[in-house]
């Protein structure tokens, strides 16, 4: 019983990681699922058991290894060299993904008649202040946040699901959807990998075999969920930088101020996140304190979101999914040419 408890508190952090604001905004289920029309919904099957199946390798092999650490297991799957390479693309991908948040921030606020600039600084600046306190409490509230967001995501979508609204579709992105599928999957299991590997050597067998299923499971349903709502409000999708506004406008104000309140702290504390991961690495290299290393980064990021938060996530989300296909290969193959059982 303990094992199956344990097991569903991993499987939490990963639905955790996996739900960063790209995903909670309704934009990177659009873009990987929803745009290719109504089939998309079965692809998300797919690419949910290959998700299962690479938690699994990853939290098994670091279980084999004794792993306390992802570069480990990187090394295992790829060999020194590569494990360098990709280790490297993780410090872009923090960075990059770092613009998107502020990006993600400025678009939500610009909802509210807040103007775009003005949310991407007010939001860059808290983040600085963070690092002149305490960073580790503002990122612990994930572990509360993201149950409250997956409840929310649940009920806004079943909701509106239930209302029976349909509008006119659009056109569908194409016909072939099966590498979009892959490289949602691919994309997502990159930042897993640096937590599952450090927790998979602490775990049972049977922690790693409920946490697979059952974050699949959760991730599997909410994914559907959304999709559906997201084709239901058809164009209204292309009129919105963030999709999950186009659902919520069908709800009374006080519960879209609460589910997009809910969205910019999660916003907030993955951009805290990720410049933690960024300072963390950086600070082996650069003789500067945690808080003017964030300042410096800052005001390289703050250009960048000018792009707008729609068309980084649809052109760098892509990207790193299809990057991150070497990787996603290695994860299932791995057992085929290594365990014997």
């Amino acid at each position: 019983m303990l094992g199956i408890l344990n097991g569903l508190k991993i499987a939490f952090i990963i639905v955790g990681t996996t739900i960063g604001a790209g995903y909670a905004s309704g934009r990177e289920i659009w873009e990987f699922f929803g745009s290719y029309g109504q089939k998309s919904s079965y692809f998300i099957l797919v690419s949910m058991s290959l998700f299962c199946l690479s938690c699994y390798v990853i939290m098994e092999l670091s279980y084999r290894l004794g792993a306390h650490h992802y570069v480990y297991v990187l090394e295992e799957l790829t060999g020194k060299w590569i494990a360098q390479v990709y280790d490297l693309l993780i410090l872009f991908y923090l960075l990059s993904t770092t613009v998107v948040m502020f990006a993600g921030s400025g678009a939500t606020l610009e909802y509210w008649s807040i103007p775009y600039w003005l949310g991407i600084i007010l939001t860059a600046g808290t983040v600085v202040l963070v690092f002149m306190r305490d960073v580790e409490s503002f990122i612990n509230l994930n572990s509360v946040l993201i149950p409250l967001l997956i409840v929310s995501l649940l009920l806004v979508c079943t909701l509106f699901l239930s209302k029976g609204i349909e509008q006119p579709q659009i056109s569908v992105a194409g016909s072939f959807i099966l590498p979009s599928a892959l490289a949602f999957t691919a994309l997502n299991i990159m930042p897993l990998i640096a937590v599952l590997s450090a927790l998979g050597s602490r775990m049972s067998r049977l922690e790693i075999k409920v946490a697979s299923i059952t974050s699949a499971l959760i991730l599997s349903l909410i994914s559907i969920l959304f999709n559906q709502s997201l084709l239901k409000v058809g164009q209204d999708v292309l009129v919105h930088e963030i999709p999950l506004f186009a659902i919520l406008r069908y709800f009374p104000p006080a519960f879209m101020a609460l589910v997009s309140l809910m969205l910019l702290v999660a916003i907030y504390t993955t951009a805290i996140s990720n410049m933690f991961g960024l300072v963390t690495r950086l600070k082996e290299r650069i003789a500067l304190s945690s808080p003017m290393i964030v300042l410096i980064l800052t005001v390289l990021i703050i250009p960048l979101t000018k792009f707008g938060f729609a068309n980084l996530i649809k052109i760098l989300y892509p990207l790193y999914g299809v990057l991150n296909l070497f990787i996603l290969a290695t994860i299932l193959l791995y057992p085929l040419q290594h365990w014997e059982s």
